[in-house]
């Protein structure tokens, strides 16, 4: 479909309706037969790798189980080398690269502000001339997101905010599209100081957990922030949270600390536990 068109379809969508409406489509509770023959349509549709999956499908009694399903233990080995820094997701390259007088590169002529991404100005002097890496999740990946690097989780931050579609065409035509939509914000403490990883909604995407407080986005309205009296110790690879569906991950990494590998570039294919860069 047309750009244009596409995106003139996505403005007259009822984004958000239709998000909770498909989330609590996929948690209803009618027989797992239902669930299962979504869940095997879906798989056949998107190429979904139902080997990797931690259980069978019958495993699932619900679609939405199945979508945040784990992966069978060991099949994502995690760089263990202490200066690689790792994907925290199974996905593909969007952007990466140096964040500029504040922003982000989204696609080839438009930026996004870190600011407003992370809601916290403050918080964002912190990562000016740093990296940045965007990485998309698509229908068939793995929706569970993960350390990229050991630390302290020091905080969180919840961003309401829209749910425009995180696909190419909308990130080709949406200004500042990751800094507009739903985020939540993990503020990580480490070994070379801060790092921000950042899990961004999306249509049908309204629901995003946290895997170390009970935190669950588009159910809870009001913008929120929660700093730890004592930080949460989490080794790299460790779980962070998951996505109810397909989305998008940025990564923030402070200035003169990391340097990404030079394979991620857009389009590359990311696996969990993948070295993507490594501390300076």
């Amino acid at each position: 479909m047309d750009d244009g068109l596409y995106m003139q379809l996505m403005k007259l969508l009822p984004k958000s309706a239709l998000s909770s409406a498909v989330g609590q489509a996929t948690r209803l509770p009618v027989p797992p037969a239902v669930h299962h023959a979504a869940i095997r349509l879906f798989a056949q549709r998107f190429r979904v790798n139902l080997d990797e999956a931690e259980g069978r499908i019958e495993d699932y009694p619900t679609f939405g189980q199945f979508f945040t399903r784990r992966l069978k233990p060991g099949l994502r080995p995690i760089d263990p080398a202490p200066e690689a820094l790792v994907s925290p997701v199974d996905g593909a390259v969007s952007e990466a690269g140096e964040i500029t007088q504040g922003r982000c590169l989204q696609a080839k002529g438009i930026t996004f502000p870190v600011d407003k991404l992370l809601g916290d100005p403050k918080a964002a002097q912190r990562f000016d001339g740093g990296l940045f890496a965007t990485i998309y999740l698509s229908p068939r990946d793995y929706h569970r997101i993960h350390a990229p690097v050991a630390g302290k989780i020091t905080g969180y931050t919840y961003l309401p905010g829209a749910l425009w579609p995180v696909n190419p065409a909308s990130v080709r035509n949406t200004d500042a599209l990751f800094a507009i939509n739903e985020r939540l914000v993990v503020w990580l403490d480490t070994s070379f100081g801060p790092m921000a990883v950042v899990a961004v909604g999306a249509t049908c995407v309204g629901r995003i957990h946290l895997s170390f407080d009970a935190v669950v986005t588009h159910a809870q309205t009001p913008a929120r922030s929660r700093t730890y009296d004592t930080p949460i110790a989490v080794e790299k690879g460790g779980e962070l949270g998951m996505f109810e569906m397909g989305s998008t991950v940025i990564l923030l990494a402070p200035p003169g600390k990391v340097r990404w590998e030079p394979g991620l570039t857009p389009s590359a294919t990311l696996r969990l536990g993948q070295r993507i860069g490594s501390t300076r």
